[in-house]
């Protein structure tokens, strides 16, 4: 009758999406994580810890300088912060984790589905 429409939900959590927006605005540092602070009957607040990775302090502790490397700008939009690989659904392991090998449930089912044949055999 509706077409499903009630049963459409947003993929993804409120926190990824309050991670992703503060790293659009600010550009210049990386998202380390975030964590619930408040809610009210309409708003969810998350707190975002960033980390700048032009800071003389941050670049020699050998604890945080991981993410100084290009290959972590921008982990909020890609899904590897904490909240991000929650909503992906990686925090699982073993058994449980047959439906997201490969890294998603769209990888999995692709390498379930397809036949790939070498070009000569």
């Amino acid at each position: 009758k509706h077409q499903g429409i009630n049963h459409l939900k947003f993929e993804r959590n409120l926190q990824t999406v309050a991670e992703e927006k503060v790293g659009r605005v600010y550009a210049n540092l990386r998202v380390l994580n975030s964590y619930w602070i408040n809610q009210d009957a309409t708003m969810k607040y998350y707190e975002v810890i960033l980390v700048d990775p032009s800071h003389k302090k941050i670049r020699n502790d050998a604890r945080i300088n991981w993410i100084v490397n290009p290959v972590h700008k921008h982990r909020e939009m890609r899904g590897l912060t904490s909240a991000g690989r929650k909503s992906r659904g990686l925090r699982k392991k073993g058994h449980r984790a047959n439906g997201i090998k490969g890294g998603s449930y769209r990888a999995a089912w692709l390498n379930r589905n397809c036949m790939r044949l070498k070009r000569y055999r």
